[in-house]
């Protein structure tokens, strides 16, 4: 998958771009719109980004975690290294290392939720003026469709390229929303 940004100060234009987008076979959890005006995306029904992903705590957590591994593996190799690997010793070696793991990734994801996503910090400003930015993740063979759609909405503006997400992401959406609407 693709992610294309786009910045427009006009909700009226982005709610028709979204209905053209849906009516053409872009779905809905494929549309995200990042803006400081949530009370107009609500009364113009746009799909905003979830809150959890307006911050950074997904990568964040994901750098703990690696940072994690590392503080992990110290205890075990030490462990090793003195030669506990001959007694009953690696019960709290191991329970130390997961605690490690587990804390460095909780402490990643609490400095994600302190900072914007990494994806969006550039278009902080513009968000901050009043614009709106416009992501949208399309596969491949969607990718002409999308520039036919944005062609016809002259005010919307081309911001960029960002990090595609995993289509098995988009997927997930997908069957949660269906879920949503079966649910009671």
């Amino acid at each position: 998958m693709k992610r294309h940004f786009y910045l427009s100060d006009d909700l009226d234009d982005l709610e028709r771009l979204e209905n053209d987008l849906e009516s053409r076979d872009i779905e809905r959890p494929q549309i995200h719109i990042l803006s400081n005006n949530d009370a107009g995306l609500e009364e113009h029904h746009l799909h905003q980004v979830e809150s959890l992903f307006k911050k950074d705590v997904v990568h964040s957590a994901k750098i703990g975690f690696l940072v994690g591994v590392v503080a992990a593996a110290i205890p075990l190799a030490a462990a090793y290294f003195i030669g506990l690997s001959q007694s009953y010793l690696w019960i709290p070696v191991i329970f130390l290392s997961i605690i490690l793991l587990g804390f460095c990734t909780w402490e990643g994801g609490l400095i994600g939720i302190q900072r914007p996503n990494h994806q969006y910090q550039k278009f902080e400003a513009a968000v901050r003026d009043g614009k709106h930015l416009l992501i949208i993740d399309v596969n491949p063979e969607q990718e002409e469709q999308l520039k036919k759609i944005i062609g016809e909405h002259p005010n919307v503006q081309d911001a960029g390229l960002g990090q595609p997400v995993s289509g098995w992401v988009v997927g997930a959406q997908k069957q949660w929303d269906k879920f949503i609407h079966w649910a009671p």
